[in-house]
């Protein structure tokens, strides 16, 4: 295999330009073989590096001037932000004249009083502006999972997010709420506030005797004593986990608790199912639901 010249200074495990490997003696056909990996159009990495959303967003900044940085979906990929496909790398930049045309990278004029925060060694737009820019890209229920996460994460405030987000990142910052554990918990919190029933308390503590938690309760009515939970496991295997799972049942049949499960084939098959059986369940408790339902969750839960 090919070798560098000894006094070659080209960081090889970082995003690097053809150009500079060129000028750094690096042969044209070095570059094509085994040794090396083309991330986009003209610019290359050791073929060894992991590829990351990190290398990626590093290797789209590598085209452009310094004063550029991750936006829109690559910034919130930095922040760890669960999001739908969205292959493109997105960079804003000063000018028009700092845009960089290339397959797989999207840049942008960054607006004025843009705020740029350093993640990982990166510059990227802050977590409250990765919020709204998400907005030009996502629907309601991907941008109040995104805020979700980014609010669960600590990397911003719901009144931060209320204060900032504008367009349609507007509207789903109202239905941001905190201490929420995971993507299916907010879709289904969703699904249930978009029909247009009443919205489940998030994260309920339930303490015991001595003033200790004894369960918390992702989505609930306590008032009710209904408990509405996304349960992503599929097999229980883990014997402790099925001895905690009797222990609680046993409870919440002690205490007048109705459960009502929910898997995610009653969220992306059959979310009216789901909602059927949630207003069902308040209906028996006397709780206040609607005579009619409101339609609109079927925009976002089209079921399959």
């Amino acid at each position: 295999m090919p070798t560098l010249p000894p006094t070659q200074v080209l960081e090889v495990r970082r995003p690097f330009l053809r150009s500079t490997a060129l000028a750094a003696g690096v042969s044209p056909s070095t570059l094509k073989g085994p040794r090396f990996r083309r991330v986009f159009t003209g610019v290359y990495i050791d073929a060894a590096v992991t590829m990351t959303p990190a290398v990626r967003v590093a290797a789209a900044l590598a085209l452009h001037p310094p004063g550029a940085y991750a936006s829109h979906a690559s910034a919130a990929r930095l922040y760890g932000v669960p999001l739908p496909t969205l292959p493109d790398e997105h960079v804003s930049v000063a000018t028009a004249a700092d845009r960089r045309r290339r397959f797989g990278i999207r840049s942008r004029v960054a607006p004025p009083g843009a705020k740029v925060v350093t993640v990982g060694g990166l510059r990227a737009s802050s977590p409250a502006q990765t919020f709204t820019e998400l907005g030009e890209l996502l629907g309601l229920v991907d941008l109040v999972v995104a805020g979700d996460h980014l609010v669960r994460r600590g990397r911003v405030t719901v009144e931060q997010l209320r204060r900032t987000a504008t367009g349609r990142a507007a509207r789903a910052a109202a239905y941001v709420r905190e201490q929420v554990d995971s993507p299916m918990e907010t879709r289904l919190r969703m699904l249930l506030v978009l029909a247009g029933l009443p919205e489940p308390v998030v994260n309920h503590i339930v303490l015991d005797a001595a003033g200790r938690v004894l369960y918390r309760f992702d989505l609930s009515y306590p008032e009710l004593r209904i408990l509405v939970e996304y349960d992503g496991r599929q097999h229980r295997a883990d014997l402790d986990q099925w001895d905690h799972d009797t222990d609680r049942k046993d409870w919440l049949d002690a205490q007048g608790w109705l459960h009502v499960p929910v898997f995610s084939r009653g969220i992306y098959r059959d979310p009216a199912k789901t909602v059927a059986r949630v207003e069902a369940a308040l209906r028996s408790r006397g709780g206040s639901v609607p005579r009619q339902l409101s339609e609109e969750w079927r925009a976002h839960f089209p079921g399959h």
